[in-house]
C-alpha cells in the first residue's frame, strides 16, 4: 500500500466561504481580517485492488489554467482515469469541489472510471439544509451519472477498506480505515485535520459538534498510537501523513 499527498496549496476563509489563496511569503495575515488559514491536501492510495482518492480538495485551477488534482496525481504517477474509489469524509467545499471539474463550460465527474462513497445523511443534508459550504451544482452531477456508493452508519467496503459513522464535524461525517499487509492507515477528514489538533485541546466553532469532534480526536489519536496507524492530515501545514505516539497523557507526531 502506498499513499501519497496531493497538496492543493494554502489558502484563507471567511465567513463569506470563499477560499482566496494564500502564501505567507507574499500576503500577510492582517490583511485578512477575521479569516481561518487553512492547507489542503486530498491523498491517493494504493493499494492491490484499487487506487483511492480520499476526498477531492476544492477543484481549482493553476495559473495555467491545468486543473491541479488531476496534474498532481500524474505527477504521482497514475492517471484520473485509473481512480477506481472516491472516498469521502464529507462534503463541504474544501473537501468536495474537486469531485467535478469544468471542460468547455460543462461540469464532469473528475473520476470517470470511478465509485463516489458518500454518507446517505451527508448527502441529505447537503440538500435539505442550505449553506455556503455546500455547492449543491456540484452534487447534481454526480447524481445523474449513476456513479454514488451511499453508505449509512458503519461498515465494511470491502475486505481493505472500513467506514465509521463519526458526526462531530458534520452531522454525517465519516472516516476511512484501509488495511493492507499489516499495514493500516486512516483517513479522519476533518475530525483529525492535521496533527495540532492532537497535540492541543480544543473546541472549534466550525465543528457541528465542537465537543463531539474533541473527544473524537482523542479516542481516534489513542487507537492510532496503540494500533500503529499512519494518520493522513488532510489540513496539514506540516506532517501530512504520521505515526502517534502517546505517553498516557501527551501526544508526539513522527512523520512518515
Amino acid at each position: 500500500m502506498k499513499a501519497t499527498a496531493l497538496y492543493e496549496g494554502s489558502y484563507s476563509v471567511d465567513v463569506s466561504k470563499k477560499f482566496l489563496p494564500f502564501d505567507p511569503a507574499v500576503h500577510h495575515t492582517k490583511d485578512r481580517p477575521a479569516s481561518l488559514f487553512v492547507y489542503v491536501q486530498p491523498f491517493i492510495v494504493k493499494t492491490k485492488n484499487d487506487l483511492i482518492i480520499l476526498d477531492t480538495g476544492l477543484g481549482f485551477r493553476d495559473a495555467q489554467d491545468r486543473f491541479i488534482l488531476h496534474e498532481n496525481i500524474r505527477k504521482a504517477g497514475y492517471t484520473p482515469e485509473d481512480v477506481t474509489l472516491v472516498l469521502m469524509s464529507h462534503l463541504h467545499f474544501d473537501h468536495a469541489g474537486g469531485m467535478v471539474f469544468a471542460e468547455n463550460s460543462n461540469l464532469q465527474l473528475s473520476f470517470p472510471n470511478a465509485e463516489y462513497v458518500i454518507q446517505r445523511g451527508e448527502w441529505e443534508t447537503a440538500y435539505s439544509k442550505p449553506s455556503k459550504s455546500y455547492k449543491t451544482e456540484i452534487f447534481d452531477v454526480l447524481q445523474r451519472s449513476n456513479s454514488v456508493h451511499f453508505v449509512e452508519g458503519s461498515g465494511r467496503l470491502n475486505k481493505e477498506i472500513s467506514y465509521e459513522l463519526t458526526g462531530g464535524h458534520t452531522e454525517f461525517h465519516q472516516v476511512f480505515l484501509i488495511e493492507e499487509d499489516g499495514e493500516t492507515v486512516l483517513f479522519g477528514g476533518d475530525i483529525l485535520p492535521e496533527p495540532e489538533q492532537l497535540l492541543r485541546k480544543f473546541m472549534a466553532k466550525y465543528d457541528f459538534d465542537g465537543r463531539r469532534a474533541m473527544e473524537l480526536r482523542i479516542e481516534y489519536g489513542k487507537r492510532a498510537a496503540a494500533e500503529s496507524w499512519t494518520c493522513l492530515f488532510y489540513h496539514a501545514k506540516s506532517k501530512a501523513m504520521g505515526k502517534v505516539g502517546f505517553d498516557g497523557e501527551h501526544f508526539n507526531i513522527i512523520a512518515v
